[in-house]
């Protein structure tokens, strides 16, 4: 009997830091933060679940018979197996989000706050080789936003008051790293064409071929492409000064392959805009549509905890302008807010999809992903070695960014 009770004992202890190393493991890679909606379940996993840390910190109030929890933030445990506090977060209630999901190709014309630096080089004068920027303490990926308190939103207006200046010293405004600090360049003249110049080379707009994802058709605004649009050259978010989005039409497909990613081949259908871009971020573009673009029924935001890992389906364009549905795996998650548009990593599974793009490829981005009727995110990112594979990011995410978008005349990217 002895023998039998050390046995369980030491059973009980082995299983008892199994679930404790466990719950360290699971918490680990759990979000801090959650959003819950009215239709929204409390599992994170079949295993996980949240549960209010105690009942005067979530108030209940009976409706038609139910109970239902006021609206407001409350704190909470994340619980293993329903009895094991592995995790304090908070939660905030909010009320359910419906977007219509699109799939469509759309262009894209932005102009940026400031001109970005995008290389520097040396200037031949009559004293010998100079480079007034380097002097100046410059580098590439600095935006000048402006001159003698003069803003500079063009390469044309950054030449003009250089050629201006009869080689006085210019007081420039830049922003590095969302940083702005004073920079103090005196331009030399060049002997090539006799003019004064900086040494720098600058770039003031982007254009291109996205996915729309989703617009809300209450207020008409929508959120695009799942990641920031940066400049090709320094890879820094592009500042947004103003921006169109134009009705687009793809006519080709150029398939990816291992170690090479594809492209859809597109074009802008009328230079004519059909919306305003009023946000740039690392989640994607935002703005406001002139007009609702289509009538397809809107389906629920889902929150990050009640995606799960399988079959899902995503919305892309790759003929024309008419989305299509094809089947994706969804085959892991990632809650860290490190990399806000890295979330999932997803299969194609879709063997037409695969004949006739080889996978993933660019202008893909911001394609919808719907599972289980809700929209759960958009495909960001391709793995180049891997075309069949890609990153996403989480709906949650992106629909963060909306309500930001209406209303907005110019918002600095932070």
């Amino acid at each position: 009997m002895k023998r039998f009770i050390r046995m369980l004992t030491v059973c009980v202890a082995f299983f008892t830091v199994i679930l404790l190393i466990g719950g360290i493991v699971i918490s680990s890679g759990l979000p801090d933060n959650y959003m819950v909606t009215p239709g929204c379940t409390s599992n994170i996993k079949s295993y996980v679940k949240l549960q209010a840390m105690s009942m005067s910190a979530i108030k209940q109030i009976e409706i038609d018979g139910e109970n239902k929890p006021l609206k407001g933030n409350y704190n909470a445990n994340i619980m293993l197996l329903g009895v094991i506090p592995i995790k304090k977060v908070t939660v905030q209630q909010i009320d359910d989000i419906k977007v219509v999901p699109c799939g469509t190709p759309f262009g894209v014309k932005i102009f940026t706050r400031g001109v970005i630096i995008v290389g520097i080089s040396d200037i031949k004068t009559g004293e010998g080789l100079k480079n007034p920027a380097k002097e100046a303490g410059l580098l590439s990926g600095d935006i000048i936003l402006s001159v003698n308190k003069c803003e500079i939103n063009s390469n044309e207006e950054l030449k003009k008051i250089v050629e201006d200046s009869n080689g006085a010293t210019l007081d420039a405004e830049v922003m590095r790293n969302n940083t702005k600090y004073e920079a103090h360049i005196n331009p030399v003249r060049s002997v090539s064409d006799d003019s004064y110049k900086l040494g720098v080379w600058v770039r003031d707009s982007s254009a291109g071929i996205g996915t729309l994802t989703f617009f809300d058709p209450e207020t008409k605004s929508f959120g695009g492409l799942g990641h920031g649009i940066c400049d090709v050259d320094t890879g820094e978010i592009l500042p947004l000064s103003h921006g169109d989005i134009i009705q687009a039409s793809i006519n080709g497909i150029l398939k990816g392959v291992r170690g090479n990613p594809g492209e859809l081949k597109g074009y802008f259908v009328d230079h004519e805009p059909i919306g305003y871009l009023t946000q740039n971020t690392y989640s994607g573009v935002y703005g406001v549509l002139n007009d609702k673009i289509s009538d397809a029924e809107a389906v629920p935001i889902a929150m990050k905890q009640q995606i799960k890992r399988g079959k899902a389906q995503f919305i892309t364009t790759i003929c024309g302008t008419n989305p299509e549905y094809f089947d994706i795996d969804i085959q892991s998650i990632n809650y860290s807010e490190s990399s806000p548009s890295k979330n999932m990593i997803i299969k194609i599974t879709d063997d037409s999809l695969l004949r006739k793009t080889g996978g993933i490829i660019q202008g893909m981005s911001g394609s919808p992903i719907i599972q289980n009727g809700m929209l759960v995110g958009a495909i960001t990112h391709v793995f180049v070695n891997d075309p069949q594979k890609g990153y996403a990011i989480i709906a949650e995410n992106m629909i963060s960014q909306l309500n930001n978008a209406v209303d907005t005349e110019y918002k600095n990217v932070s």
